[in-house]
């Protein structure tokens, strides 16, 4: 019995030691989807985004709230909002994948998985560098994705305004679970 209690707290002890989970909670997304030479900048920043990261496997889990994307003009946050995103009725956004090749140590790897925005899910991939901070792990990256590819439409009149594709950056500082 004392042997058997000896190898539980081993085991217990080393699955908490190997963990490799990280996970953040303040996590940043920036949308733009600014018309190159508008007037008008068209960019949502969400700096409440959350996400966990397993440095044992490169896979990685991003969720992010739509009305926590904030905008300059109150206005254009409302018709992102209500308008294109339709946040009361498809309130979350997200990314499930893993990083190819990944190795463990800093450097740039592509990641591909799944993106679902406004209800639509894709398949994507992308560039993401990755940098170690003594218990920290950063994760940033850009990528760029077609509205129309997530149902997301624009109209005729704010075609001078609004891209139909946005550019999107990530910017996940991670600490162990």
């Amino acid at each position: 019995m004392k042997k058997l209690s000896i190898l539980f707290f081993v085991l217990l002890a080393g699955s908490t030691v190997f963990s490799q989970k990280m996970i953040t909670r303040s996590g940043e997304i920036k949308f733009d989807a600014t018309v190159p030479g508008a007037m008008d900048e068209v960019i949502g920043t969400n700096k409440t985004v959350s996400a966990i990261f397993d440095k044992s496997t490169g896979e990685i889990v991003v969720l992010g709230l739509v009305k926590s994307f904030k905008f300059k003009s109150p206005l254009m946050e409302e018709h992102f909002n209500e308008n294109y995103m339709e946040s009361d009725k498809l309130p979350k956004t997200n990314f499930k994948g893993k990083l190819l090749n990944y190795d463990g140590k800093a450097g740039n790897y592509d990641v591909e998985g799944d993106l679902t925005i406004h209800g639509v899910t894709n398949k994507i991939k992308a560039k993401v560098a990755i940098t170690n901070d003594g218990d920290k792990v950063t994760v940033s990256g850009t990528f760029s994705i077609k509205l129309s590819d997530y149902k997301l439409e624009v109209p005729a009149l704010a075609k001078k305004t609004l891209a139909e594709t946005a550019k999107i950056a990530l910017k996940l500082s991670l600490e162990n679970k």
